[in-house]
């Protein structure tokens, strides 16, 4: 797919850019990923529920030049935000996710790799540099073939496993059904050379990707097979998928390093809160003991403020970076990071903060409590 030339002064911030990329993508690309669960109501939450929360500023403090570096699982980042793993970057670069890649190293961010990437693990590592990227693990019924993913990955370099724990079954994502979504003929699931597992097929009247997720993924997936992860590597291994306190301090009594509260992008089961409105109580269960992220719904560096300042150590975002790719290949992926970026150092000097780590709940307005959320 050719790339649109990004005129940046056509683009003021990452809304811009997925106007753009749904001018330029054909219809079933744009609605795989801009797409939700049932009626969408948890996909419009996400982004809803952060202008819920207004932002209290201090004034009179040096502000000079906010620092955005923070360490996560004790690796230094140059801003606290990371390249969500999606699938299937294909659909809308052809160089797919070493495109992707490619801005993660430039812009000093980590990159999670999906499973479902177009692209091997192993390419995708090589086209990395550090900090080490992430691995996206989703667990297939085939043990032995989970088990080579895993090995592949820690061999390929990658620093943690990101284990996604969401989806014993795919959500009911109707525009993948009304367009019978499947992968074009030149594309393949990189990291799997038997035909079966590589292929998300055209079903009529179905979504391929449901199908595909019904025939490989196990549904009967349990918190021994956590166990099980950890025994067989020695990454850390951080839960994306968390949504409630008793999985968060389960997931830390399984010795996780990390958890990602997250509900899919509202891609799973709709009618779920927004992630912003359950990561305090997330944060307040591990009681620092793993570290604690959350995606969905991030369009705004004040939104990434208001996750940082609500005890999120770093945020993912995901579809933004694919209509960065779809308009402007490598450079759109890094021109939306660096939109990120830039709303971020501005709205921490707003709101008198010169450090992430000096970012606290003090700062967070809830407009239907009318209560700071200290």
């Amino acid at each position: 797919m050719e790339a649109i030339p990004l005129n940046t002064r056509a683009v003021s911030c990452l809304d811009d850019l997925e106007r753009l990329a749904r001018e330029a993508l054909p219809r079933e690309a744009y609605d795989y990923i801009a797409g939700g669960a049932g009626d969408e109501w948890t996909l419009r939450e996400n982004q809803a529920a952060f202008k819920r929360l207004q932002l209290l500023p201090r004034v009179l403090r040096d502000v000079t030049q906010p620092k955005l570096e923070v360490t996560l699982l004790g690796r230094p980042l140059s801003m606290p935000v990371l390249i969500a793993p999606t699938a299937f970057h294909g659909l809308v670069n052809d160089n797919a996710e070493l495109a992707t890649m490619k801005a993660a190293v430039d812009a000093g961010v980590i990159m999670c790799a999906s499973t479902a990437s177009n692209c091997t693990l192993e390419s995708i590592a090589s086209a990395g540099g550090t900090p080490p990227h992430w691995f996206q693990l989703y667990i297939y019924r085939d043990r032995e073939l989970t088990r080579s993913l895993v090995e592949r990955a820690e061999a390929a370099g990658y620093g943690a496993l990101c284990v996604t724990v969401d989806v014993p079954r795919l959500g009911r994502r109707r525009r993948d059904v009304l367009n019978s979504f499947c992968l074009p003929g030149h594309l393949k699931l990189g990291n799997f050379v038997n035909r079966e597992a590589s292929d998300v097929t055209k079903i009529e009247g179905k979504s391929g990707l449901e199908s595909y997720v019904s025939s490989q993924m196990d549904a009967a997936v349990t918190w021994k097979d956590i166990d099980w992860l950890r025994s067989i590597c020695s990454l850390p291994v951080v839960l994306k998928g968390i949504m409630t306190p008793e999985d968060a301090r389960l997931a830390v009594q399984h010795e996780a390093r990390g958890v990602v509260v997250s509900n899919h992008g509202g891609r799973q089961l709709d009618g779920v809160p927004a992630t912003i409105e359950v990561l305090a109580r997330v944060v307040d269960a591990v009681r620092g003991e793993c570290e604690v992220l959350l995606d969905g719904g991030i369009r705004r560096g004040t939104d990434v403020l208001k996750a940082l300042a609500l005890g999120a150590r770093a945020i993912l975002v995901g579809r933004p970076i694919l209509w960065g790719l779809a308009v402007d290949g490598a450079a759109g992926a890094r021109f939306a990071l660096e939109v990120l970026r830039e709303e971020l150092a501005a709205a921490m000097a707003l709101v008198g903060c010169d450090a992430v780590d000096g970012l606290s709940r003090s700062l967070i307005w809830d407009s239907r409590r009318k209560e700071t959320l200290e």
